[in-house]
């Protein structure tokens, strides 16, 4: 592993705008940029959102759909990267070249390159399909990275292949937080009342996306990701309303120990970066 300068970004996208998601992407990589990150990593789905997608149709579906790398948004991306000499991750639906669509996460490099990671247990949409490789590659300064996005790495077990397979550092994008599950020990659905109120009342909401129904149920198990494998784990997140649900953001980035090296908890969009030492994996 060499040195490494990472962005996570947390961020509200507009269900539906590429357009809208992508100046967002562009704002906060020339941002990471400025700051001396070597590589910014944007959540899972940011570019097309994300929950509203379990009601749409096969082809409303496709028409969000793109082919990687050919895409707009993955030339986007590239276009990025090359500019401000950086690695830049953000999450969007692929068609793959049968047709069959994925809910895939990017990386463009400054280099040229580009890597494409199929999530490996999407269940959003009946008309999407899971991807069936785990993603590994260099980074251009040659650190190995994988990614898995969001319930990829709720299981134990895909982050040690990972660890196994020789990553350093995993990317993990996700839309999570305050969502309505069945268990009483996992998150939990947040009033939407006290997103819309975040301006006037910003302590209530910023209690709910540091308790159980966000921070408090992230530091059950990502710590465990980190330490158990001795790697660097980059957490970013959706922040806010995500449909009928709030996401919490709580973007983190933690360390082989376990440790969080840099967090927030804010009710907005927000950006943490962090250090990757190698030497605190020997």
């Amino acid at each position: 592993m060499k040195d490494l300068r990472a962005a996570s970004v947390q961020f509200q996208h507009v269900p539906g705008d590429k357009a809208a998601n992508l100046e967002t992407v562009r704002r906060f990589t020339a941002e990471a940029a400025g700051r001396g990150a070597d590589l910014v990593v944007f959540p899972e789905m940011c570019l097309t959102g994300y929950w509203h997608l379990r009601d749409l149709e096969e082809a409303d579906l496709a028409a969000l759909a793109e082919s990687v790398p050919e895409g707009d948004s993955t030339q986007v991306l590239l276009t990025l990267a090359k500019e401000h000499e950086l690695s830049v991750g953000a999450g969007f639906i692929e068609r793959g070249d049968d047709g069959r669509l994925f809910n895939s996460y990017v990386v463009a490099m400054p280099d040229g390159r580009t890597v494409c990671h199929r999530k490996l247990h999407t269940f959003i949409n009946e008309h999407m399909s899971s991807g069936d490789e785990f993603t590994i590659f260099d980074l251009p300064n040659g650190t190995k990275a994988g990614i898995l996005v969001c319930y990829d790495c709720n299981l134990g077990e895909n982050v040690r292949i990972n660890a196994l397979r020789g990553v350093e550092v995993l990317i993990a994008p996700h839309q999570t937080g305050g969502c309505a599950t069945p268990s009483p020990r996992c998150m939990g659905a947040i009033d939407v009342a006290l997103w819309e109120n975040r301006e006037a009342n910003p302590e209530a909401i910023e209690a709910e996306f540091r308790g159980p129904k966000g921070r408090e149920w992230l530091l059950k198990w990502l710590p465990a990701r980190a330490h158990d494998n001795g790697i660097y784990l980059i957490f970013s997140n959706g922040v806010g309303r995500d449909d009928n649900e709030v996401r919490t953001g709580n973007a983190m980035i933690l360390d082989p120990y376990g440790d969080v090296m840099a967090e927030t908890w804010k009710a907005g969009d927000d950006m943490v970066i962090a250090d990757l030492k190698a030497e605190t994996r020997r």
